[in-house]
């Protein structure tokens, strides 16, 4: 499984943290449109991803509902038609809830940094630093606290759970 280390953070001010973020930035910004849907999964979580252009990926991940840096191992899974894979795993599992945003991407360099908006919730930031299959998790977790020490990601605005969690 692929494996990254995560932290999710509310973000009072994007034009500050844009500020902070655009001079270290080594690619973006992409605009992504995402509609999540999450299904009831005997361990960890499962949820299917629509992007705006009517194609989806089906996620498995499992993580820590911690706040502050921690590991996810996932899967993703490609498709072309999100709607049938949709019915069909909600007819097969339930469906648990649906979490709508709208998401700027930047890179730094390996470091995915995700301005996001999210619907009924309001504005986040979130860091997904990627690991290589042989890397330790420290050397992730050092490269997300200093990302987040350069972006001004204080403590008290990190955020337990996922999104999906913070709807309930």
């Amino acid at each position: 499984m692929a494996r990254n280390i995560e932290i999710k953070a509310r973000m009072a001010d994007r034009a500050r943290v844009l500020a902070c973020l655009l001079p270290l930035a080594t690619s973006g910004p992409t605009e992504i449109s995402q509609d999540d849907t999450f299904f009831k999964a005997a361990s960890g979580r499962l949820k299917l991803r629509e992007f705006g252009d009517g194609t989806g990926e089906l996620i498995h991940y499992q993580r820590a509902d911690d706040a502050g840096p921690k590991t996810s191992s996932y899967i993703r899974s490609p498709t072309a038609e999100p709607d049938t894979l949709r019915q069909a795993l909600t007819l097969a599992h339930g469906q648990i809830g649906r979490v709508r945003k709208q998401r700027t991407l930047y890179l730094i360099g390996r470091t995915r940094v995700h301005l996001d908006r999210v619907i009924g919730l309001g504005e986040f930031i979130e860091l997904e630093v990627v690991l290589d299959d042989e890397e330790t998790l420290e050397s992730g977790m050092q490269e997300a606290e200093q990302i987040m020490a350069a972006l001004g990601i204080a403590e008290a605005q990190l955020v337990r759970g996922a999104y999906l969690d913070l709807l309930s």
